[in-house]
């Protein structure tokens, strides 16, 4: 039987953490749609949080079409499918579990005269060494007539690469030369253009009591240094710790001002719009894995919360990013930012505990970070990005 095209992808996703993953997901349909002119469905249990995303997007419609795509609410009573009706790509995202009714019709999808579809489960993003000896690993369904392949996005050419649109580095570089798009950007969130020795941050963090404290800590600091500092976060991110220090309710689109430092929550920005906030800023911090991702794509200094887990586990996968992401750096850029991120993630066993005295180190090595950012972005993007790797992959099985 011969190899039918691969023209219609299904992706499962289930909203763990907000955004991170229905981010991934989102961006990654929108590009096999647009970009490779794919049919693709979208299946997702948590319509709210995809709103917050896609404000579209509507919250009691089982089948809705948007942005070119077919999205399908993920119900937890999943209706059995007709086996034809199974696509020829179906994307497990993050070990999502698909639904059991689904599984069987893609068994007896075969049985239609059709080969059975490409089974992949999207892994999270990794720089663990093992990630490489275990991308494209096939696992063969113990009962039925299925393989699943295990698909690790990743920095080297051994792994699936990152999330990247057709001309996105091309873009950034044209805004972020552009001095009227920034000020029409900074116009839009109701800020004039930063001044000469401003420095502008974007903040995206896990809303936990260790990073709250951590930022108090910061915001105390930077309202008596000399530098002006303007943070731009997302609403709800950091709220009752910014409140506390302003000692009054923070509103969207006021900024607030203490000394040198000004806080301005604005409303959860599109994602196109939160790459030109990232574009735009001098400093990121960023937390899981869609924000990460993007952040290196800025070619900005970045700062990354890594998604919390049990036992410290996430602490080793920090260090595995690290170890890649500084080989070039010169030993005091390493110190640096090392002591800074252990920080931020509460690493404190490596972590400096003088608060202002680490963030200055780190501030001190933004020129040479900057540069990094820069060719760390051309480097990553030189192997080919994550879609292209993942249609290859799929019409070799």
């Amino acid at each position: 039987m011969s190899k039918c095209p691969l023209v219609r992808w299904d992706i499962f996703c289930k909203v763990v953490d907000n955004y991170g993953d229905i981010g991934v997901c989102w961006r990654l349909a929108r590009q096999l749609a647009h970009e490779r002119g794919l049919t693709i469905r979208l299946w997702v249990d948590d319509l709210n949080s995809f709103q917050r995303l896609v404000p579209a997007i509507k919250t009691n419609q089982t089948i809705q079409h948007c942005h070119q795509l077919e999205i399908r609410h993920w119900l937890p009573d999943f209706q059995d499918i007709n086996p034809l009706a199974v696509a020829d790509v179906v994307v497990e995202a993050f070990g999502c579990a698909l639904p059991e009714a689904y599984v069987n019709a893609m068994s007896l999808s075969a049985d239609h005269q059709r080969s059975a579809p490409v089974w992949i489960n999207l892994e999270y993003l990794s720089a663990e060494p093992w990630v490489e000896s275990h991308h494209a690993l096939a696992s063969p369904h113990p009962q039925l007539s299925l393989t699943k392949y295990f698909f690790f996005p990743g920095f080297t050419p051994r792994t699936g690469g990152l999330i990247a649109e057709s001309g996105l580095m091309q873009r950034r570089k044209t805004f972020q030369t552009d001095a009227k798009a920034q000020a029409a950007f900074w116009n839009r969130l109701g800020l004039s253009s930063p001044q000469p020795d401003e420095l502008r941050i974007s903040m995206f963090a896990y809303g936990r009591p260790e990073t709250e404290q951590l930022f108090l800590q910061l915001l105390e600091f930077w309202s008596t240094d000399h530098r002006p500092r303007t943070l731009l976060i997302p609403e709800s991110i950091l709220n009752n710790a910014i409140s506390r220090f302003f000692k009054q309710p923070i509103l969207i689109g006021q900024p607030v001002k203490q000394g040198n430092v000004m806080v301005l929550f604005f409303p959860f920005l599109d994602q196109d719009e939160y790459d030109r906030l990232l574009w735009a800023c001098d400093l990121n911090f960023v937390r899981g894995e869609d924000s990460f991702v993007r952040a290196q794509w800025a070619g900005r200094p970045m700062v990354w919360q890594i998604y919390p887990q049990e036992e410290g586990i996430h602490l080793g996968k920090l260090q595995a990013f690290m170890d890649i992401y500084t080989r070039h750096f010169p030993p005091d850029a390493v110190h640096a930012l090392t002591n800074f991120w252990a920080l931020w993630n509460r690493d404190d066993s490596s972590a400096e505990n003088d608060l202002p005295k680490t963030w200055l180190e780190f501030e001190r090595c933004f020129p040479a970070l900057n540069q990094h950012a820069n060719d760390w972005a051309s480097q990553i993007n030189a192997g080919g990005d994550l879609v292209s790797r993942l249609i290859a992959f799929a019409e070799s099985v």
